[in-house]
């Protein structure tokens, strides 16, 4: 070899030193609205989400319902996919600058994570993301070289299909309503999928309340294939949509140079706010008293002003911290949330089995008897402590457990985790 040549750096596991802060930041934000809109699904059946909210609910849990659907939901899992497209571009450029080969390691990645994703929503909790992360990421690898203006088109065209094509749906079942015999055989067809949902919802709530953990496993499985994989249709195009927004930020270097770029925040968190704000609100007035089994006008609409208000709330969110984060003060402010962000995955699975663990029969059995205001409470109570036990095993180690699991199996070797003297 001749001393001019170098040798590749062997590929690694992310150092320290190459992380971004902001992006650690905002995985760690995005936690806590994720605990918040799951706090909802862990305390009670998933199929409620299918059915009109009670009009007979205290004032405060209305409200607080009504809060979460405004700030909540739609908005955080978009911001961890675009965080998890992001996180595509920075690790291909890293690998392939030590002259490593991007796509092996990375499907090995996905597959990894599709395994922890199937332990998790069978194990722990049916409202599993982590599996619609790992398939799609095989499709986000096809676009791993496209140009930033394609990537914008096809996020925009991915977040468009759902509301496409409930309209198409909605206006093939006005035209089947055209005649009394078509009217007729779809007023049947709604009821017998209602009443199929209401009978769905009631074992729910028997297993999850009072069953064994035998028992709960079956009707976690139950859950799953049942309406988690519909999310799959009724989330994953937003999901990859926003993984390509993602890959656009990675590929603009937006976070690693905010300065440069805080006009584009500016603008970014005017728009954002300005029809997030109003889109969201919308959504979350009209979806409160409507049940989502039967394609509706007022369904269409609540629909359409979410798909369009939720990412650009999210992208508003991005926004707000960005901006922040370029203030000396609210900069140090900030950082508390990084370690929480560095461990996203281990802290995202711990939310799963403390929370199962507080509501399923096998713990201390609170199924089906907090509201939603309770749980917002219960929500900042579990985020507050997350905080300093992130910050605690941060400081002793280099990983956090999933996250070193997930490496270890990746790379096919035991990754070091403590952290040198």
């Amino acid at each position: 070899m001749s001393p001019d040549q170098v040798l590749p750096a062997p590929v690694a596991p992310v150092q320290q030193a190459e992380r971004i802060q902001i992006v650690d930041i905002l995985r760690g934000f995005a936690l806590f609205g994720i605990l918040l809109v799951n706090m909802m699904i862990f305390s009670r059946p998933f199929q409620v989400i299918l059915f009109p909210v009670e009009p007979s609910l205290p004032w405060f849990d209305y409200a607080a319902e009504w809060l979460i659907h405004f700030f909540g939901e739609g908005k955080f899992y978009a911001l961890f996919s675009m965080l998890f497209g992001l996180g595509l571009t920075l690790q291909m450029e890293r690998i392939e600058a030590r002259g490593g080969r991007f796509v092996p390691l990375y499907l090995r990645r996905l597959l990894v994570l599709l395994g922890i994703g199937l332990v998790h929503a069978f194990l722990i909790w049916m409202g599993d993301i982590l599996i619609m992360y790992a398939l799609l990421g095989f499709l986000l690898v096809l676009f791993r070289k496209a140009k930033p203006r394609t990537l914008l088109i096809w996020a925009v065209i991915l977040i468009s299909i759902p509301l496409l094509f409930n309209a198409a749906a909605a206006g093939l079942i006005e035209l089947g309503r055209s005649t009394p015999e078509g009217a007729e055989q779809i007023d049947i067809a709604f009821a017998e999928a209602t009443a199929s949902f209401a009978a769905d919802l009631d074992r729910a709530n028997r297993v999850y309340s009072s069953g064994s953990f035998l028992e709960i496993t079956e009707q976690r499985i139950y859950d799953y294939t049942s309406m988690g994989l519909s999310a799959f249709f009724v989330m994953g195009f937003n999901v990859l949509g926003m993984f390509l927004i993602g890959v656009y930020f990675g590929k603009r270097e937006i976070f690693k140079n905010l300065q440069a770029n805080r006009g584009f925040f500016r603008k970014l968190l005017f728009w954002g706010l300005l029809i997030g704000l109003t889109g969201n609100a919308v959504y979350a007035t009209l979806i409160m008293p409507l049940p989502r089994i039967e394609l509706s006008g007022p369904l269409l609409l609540a629909s359409a002003a979410q798909a369009i208000g939720a990412p650009l709330l999210t992208l508003a969110y991005i926004s707000t911290f960005c901006l922040l984060a370029l203030s000396p003060a609210w900069g140090e402010r900030l950082k508390i949330l990084a370690p929480v962000g560095q461990m996203a995955l281990s802290n995202y699975l711990t939310q799963s089995i403390v929370c199962t663990l507080i509501f399923y029969a096998y713990g201390l059995g609170f199924f089906g008897q907090m509201g939603a205001a309770a749980g917002i409470g219960l929500t900042i109570v579990i985020y507050l402590i997350q905080i300093p036990l992130s910050h605690w095993w941060m400081k002793r180690f280099k990983y956090g457990p999933a996250e070193w699991l997930w490496r270890s199996l990746t790379y096919m070797k035991f990754q070091p985790i403590r952290r040198m003297a």
